[in-house]
């Protein structure tokens, strides 16, 4: 798109870190004007409309209602009140929503099964709701379009500078090795970012955790705001189900098999239900779970929440750049930012960057936030045109299905038996995916 040839090598499937384990928010952050970090709200509120305007399949507008209760003093219902009304300022008054506020009564009328004790009234605003696993696929696939070549299960292993950056990268369903070589390499690789020998990258992970529950049994129509003193937990509508979400605590277990443990599930049920008394839930009405590292820029200075979520660019080495930290909502931005860096760097000659005023895709194809419909078309679809090689890649990254459907198990099974005939898999393939599957799941 601007006129660079262009490469991209994921270890594993694409989206499977961080990047398909989020809130699926696009948001400016409320939570981060409250902190007064007035150019990060900004930043991420403007592009959040840029998302809205290029892939609207993925970025619908989402009404928040976040009540305010006499006995948190961290969030008082007058300074929220002044704090949306800048918020939509900060999006250019192009937010996606206009801003209000509600006394209790209203509140109550609107949140079915809101705790009513000690509510004073609420503020709603809008911001972004997304699928973030489709959202980095429909990336993709309109990078492709555009002629950039492409890998899954291409396990980046060494680089070494000679003139130019000599990458050595291995197959990871064969054990082939083969060299690629570069003017300049990003380092763009989320939580695994300061492994790498070239990297400056120094983070602080932290663990975010989800819950799906049905919407009958929390049904919300806006998302609602739940709070414990300054931290911010969320119910979001989804279909017909209801995500709950999430926590923020310091991590430093593997990265490749990051889970949400009982003591996460309790704790995001006991906010819930706090501010839900008679929905009562329960581990049993959990469908399922996710749960996500944020690669934050490394900081000792306070708790998980009050780290900077800004985005860090560094050139360490010549041609070698490290992209680290930042929002979801702010992921174009980012590369925006970082191909202007290292163009500007190498001298390289290329075009400007259009990527905030095309569409994403011209033709949009079983990609939406909800989880499209289980059938044989769309498995052939994943498999022979979104690079879908594992059972887990369709099941959670290409559709959700895995998280959305309570009877999954079965849903798996079928979508196992498309993917052995277009894959040609025999008896023997198809049990190890359906015990890879089970790992995950």
């Amino acid at each position: 798109m601007r006129g660079l040839r262009t490469g991209l090598v994921e270890q594993s499937d694409f989206a499977f870190g961080t990047s398909s384990r989020s809130s699926r928010l696009l948001h400016g952050g409320i939570r981060y004007l409250a902190q007064g970090k007035i150019g990060l709200v900004r930043e991420a509120s403007l592009e959040k409309t840029v998302l809205h305007q290029i892939a609207p399949h993925l970025a619908a507008p989402l009404p928040f209602v976040f009540p305010t209760y006499r006995q948190n003093r961290a969030w008082k219902l007058w300074q929220l009140m002044f704090g949306v009304k800048l918020y939509d300022l900060l999006c250019g008054g192009r937010n996606l929503g206009h801003s209000s506020w509600l006394d209790a009564a209203d509140t109550l009328n609107s949140v079915s099964g809101l705790r009513s004790a000690g509510l004073a009234g609420s503020v709603r605003y809008f911001d972004g709701f997304t699928n973030d696993a489709r959202l980095v696929l429909d990336t993709l696939r309109s990078a492709a379009i555009q002629g950039a070549w492409i890998l899954n299960y291409a396990r980046y292993d060494k680089a070494k500078l000679d003139g130019l950056w000599r990458v050595e990268v291995e197959d990871s369903l064969t054990g082939e090795r083969f060299n690629v070589s570069a003017k300049t390499v990003v380092n763009a690789t989320g939580p695994w970012a300061d492994g790498l020998a070239h990297s400056a990258v120094k983070l602080r992970l932290t663990k975010g955790i989800h819950l799906v529950v049905e919407r009958s049994r929390l049904p919300v129509t806006d998302a609602v705001v739940m709070t414990e003193g300054s931290r911010v937990l969320f119910a979001i509508p989804w279909g017909d189900r209801t995500i709950l979400g999430t926590t923020d605590t310091d991590y430093d277990g593997s990265l490749d098999d990051v889970r949400a443990n009982a003591e996460d599930v309790a704790y995001v049920l006991a906010i819930t239900n706090d501010h839900f008394p008679d929905a009562h839930l329960q581990k049993a009405d959990v469908i399922s779970t996710w749960a996500g590292l944020r690669p934050l820029i490394a900081s000792a200075k306070g708790g998980p929440s009050d780290i900077s979520r800004s985005h860090e660019i560094k050139n360490p080495e010549p041609g070698w750049w490290d992209v680290a930290g930042g929002k979801l909502t702010t992921c174009r931005l980012m590369a925006e930012q970082t191909v202007d860096r290292l163009v500007a760097s190498a001298e390289l000659k290329a075009m400007p960057c259009v990527t905030a005023d095309l569409p994403l895709l011209e033709e949009v194809t079983f990609s939406g936030l909800l989880p499209p419909e289980v059938t044989r078309e769309a498995v052939m679809h994943f498999c022979r045109n979104e690079w879908a090689l594992h059972l887990d890649d369709i099941m959670i990254r290409r559709t959700s299905w895995h998280y959305y459907h309570r009877d999954a198990h079965v849903v798996a099974k079928q979508v196992a038996a498309w993917m052995a005939e277009c894959l040609d898999w025999d008896a023997a393939r198809c049990q190890l995916e359906w015990e890879r599957y089970q790992s995950f799941a």
